[in-house]
């Protein structure tokens, strides 16, 4: 049934991290921070615990960068220009640096 549960969207404990929404990756990674937080459990518990982070973290962290490259390659159409990694921009002060750089071109 949880194949089932994986096929029509629903998230189950038992999938792996690949197998579930960004969001749900969040939400289990959320919960394992706080477990891990706070402390009562036991050694190995806590480690595999740990590594169920490791893993949660290292998958969002991939999906994020493929959302990254994919919305690079919509943008790549020369009409807009991605933002840069830090997500600054002239209104928040982020363009005056990029000004200065531009005008010692």
């Amino acid at each position: 049934m949880a194949a089932s549960d994986a096929k029509h969207g629903k998230e189950t404990a038992d999938q792996k991290p690949d197998e579930r929404t960004f969001e749900a990756l969040v939400r289990r990674l959320e919960e394992v921070v706080g477990t891990l937080d706070a402390g009562d459990i036991p050694l190995e518990k806590a480690l595999a615990l740990f590594e169920e982070g490791v893993s949660l973290a290292r998958e969002g962290h991939r999906r994020l960068e493929d959302a990254e490259r994919r919305i690079t390659v919509l943008l790549e159409d020369g009409t807009e220009k991605p933002l840069p990694a830090g997500g600054g921009d002239d209104a928040s002060g982020g363009g005056a640096g990029r000004a200065a750089e531009d005008d010692a071109k």
